[in-house]
C-alpha cells in the first residue's frame, strides 16, 4: 500500500465509526419506530352487500333514462343557442320586423283621461303662481312617466328629452307634441331664462296633444 492510499485509508476509518455509533444511536432510540405490521383490511360488512346490489340493479334500470335525459337536455341547449343567434341575425337584418310588432298599440296603455286632467290642473297652479318654468319641468317628467308605462325599458336614463323625443317607437303626434315640451325646458336650462306664460301654454296645448288618447291613434 502506498503512503496516499494508507492516509486515505486513515482518514476513512473515522468517518465509518462515526456513521456507526450514529446509525447505532438511532435503532436505540424507542420513540422511532422501525418494524412495520402488514395492514388489516376489515372484511366488508355483510349488510353492505345486498346493498350494493340493490343500487347496482337501480343503476342498471335508469341508465337509459339518464341517457336520454342527457341527450334532451343537450338538444335543448342546442336549440336555444340557434334561437338566440337567429333572433339577433333578425334584428340586424330586419330590423323593420321586429319594432313592427313592438309598436302594437293597444287601448290599456293610453293615459287615464283623469290623470291627465290632474296633471294639467296641477300645472295650472303652479302657473297663476307664476311659476311657469317649474310647471313646464312638471309637464315633461309626467310625459316621461306616461311614455315609460306604455314602453316599459324604453326611456333609458342616459338619454336626454331630445333622445326620448326622437325614439322610433313613439307615435308620431305624441313624439312631435314631447318635442316641444323638451325644447321649452331645455332653452330654460341652458339658457338661463326662465319661461313665461306664453312659452307654459304652449307647453300645455303640447302635453293635451301628448297625453290624451287621440295622440296615439
Amino acid at each position: 500500500m502506498t503512503g496516499s492510499a494508507a492516509m486515505a485509508a486513515s482518514q476513512d476509518a473515522p468517518a465509518a465509526d462515526g456513521f456507526a455509533r450514529a446509525h447505532a444511536q438511532l435503532l436505540a432510540d424507542h420513540d422511532l419506530q422501525f418494524s412495520f405490521t402488514s395492514i388489516q383490511l376489515q372484511p366488508i360488512p355483510a349488510w353492505f352487500k345486498p346493498l350494493a346490489q340493490l343500487l347496482a340493479a337501480i343503476a342498471k334500470l335508469i341508465a337509459p333514462v339518464l341517457q336520454w335525459l342527457f341527450w334532451l337536455g343537450l338538444a335543448a341547449i342546442v336549440a336555444a343557442v340557434l334561437y338566440f343567434i337567429a333572433r339577433e341575425i333578425i334584428r340586424q337584418r330586419w330590423p323593420g320586423r321586429r319594432k313592427g310588432a313592438a309598436i302594437v298599440l293597444q287601448p290599456e296603455w293610453r293615459p287615464e283621461p283623469a290623470r291627465a286632467r290632474a296633471l294639467l290642473e296641477d300645472a295650472d297652479r303652479m302657473a297663476e303662481q307664476g311659476l311657469y318654468t317649474e310647471a313646464a319641468h312638471l309637464l315633461l317628467f309626467r310625459s316621461i312617466e306616461d311614455i315609460d308605462g306604455r314602453r316599459p325599458r324604453l326611456v333609458r336614463p342616459a338619454l336626454t328629452a331630445r333622445d326620448i323625443a326622437r325614439l322610433q317607437d313613439l307615435p308620431a303626434t305624441a313624439a312631435a307634441a314631447f318635442s316641444i315640451i323638451a325644447q321649452a325646458v331645455e332653452r330654460s336650462i341652458f339658457g338661463g331664462r326662465g319661461l313665461d306664460s306664453e312659452a307654459f301654454a304652449e307647453c300645455r296645448r303640447a302635453y293635451e296633444a301628448f297625453a290624451f288618447p287621440e295622440a296615439w291613434a
